[in-house]
């Protein structure tokens, strides 16, 4: 540690949100005195939910994971020091693939899509086959439905947070970043070379990332001479960081990083 920037921390989102849905979690992490910093993809940026929702950006459907990392990686490089990275979902997988770049000083990576080298469970790959069965479906972008944001992603919130969550921050996604999660198209990492520290965490009730995964993913992190934690949180979604009980969720991954990033 050191440095002017000790406490800096970046929040990376995953798939099918904006950078609105940090915002209870964002408090709770600078009323702790951290800095908060909320990149987006390319493609998002100067975009709300809205507008994105109404004529999604022509290039979203193709976005590749190589160019979400690649363009994460040169937002915080221009910071002034090695921040913390946060991760939820895809963000998480995004937060792995940077450290394994030598991005960052610290990393959590909540409830993560897969790594490469990490085999999907049956659940995961249902929520991912609509996606990938589509024609052209690599080039094109995917929505959730009301129903299915609330079965596969909200599910362990009641119906008015899924649904203020939903009209706040819920926007297609990429249909490219699929294939190649599936097929582990550029998502491998060399846990060898990590050097900094990094926590991966799992919900109990999670239907799209499912605690399987995060295991999965610990065990190959494992292999790495830094260290690696894992924290699994008792029935919580894969909206853990705002459904019920957020507060406590972020209060742990806060406490972890005051002690080792």
């Amino acid at each position: 540690m050191g440095g002017e920037n000790d406490r800096t921390v970046v929040l990376i989102h995953g798939l099918w949100v904006t950078t609105d849905s940090w915002a209870g979690f964002r408090e709770a992490w600078e009323a702790a005195g951290w800095t908060v910093v909320t990149p987006t993809w390319p493609v998002l940026r100067g975009r709300t939910a809205a507008e994105i929702n109404a004529a999604p950006p022509s290039e979203l459907g193709g976005l590749s994971i190589g160019r979400i990392v690649d363009a994460l990686q040169a937002e915080i490089e221009r910071l002034p020091g090695k921040p913390l990275l946060v991760g939820h979902s895809f963000g998480g997988l995004f937060t792995q693939m940077l450290l394994d770049r030598g991005v960052g000083r610290a990393g959590i990576a909540v409830n993560p899509a897969p790594i490469g080298g990490v085999v999907h469970g049956w659940l995961t790959l249902t929520a991912a086959l609509p996606v990938i069965l589509r024609w052209n479906g690599w080039n094109r972008p995917w929505a959730f439905t009301r129903r299915r944001w609330a079965d596969r992603f909200a599910n362990g919130a009641p119906k008015a947070v899924q649904d203020r969550a939903f009209a706040a921050y819920v926007i297609p996604t990429s249909g490219r970043v699929f294939y190649q999660a599936a097929f582990w198209a550029g998502t491998r990492i060399d846990p060898g070379r990590r050097t900094q520290p990094l926590l991966i965490t799992s919900g109990d009730k999670d239907r799209l990332v499912t605690p399987y995964l995060s295991r999965a993913a610990y065990r190959i992190q494992k292999r790495s001479p830094a260290k690696t934690d894992f924290l699994n949180f008792p029935g919580r979604s894969h909206l853990l960081l705002a459904e019920p009980g957020w507060e406590e969720v972020t209060r742990q991954l806060i406490d972890w990083a005051e002690a080792n990033a």
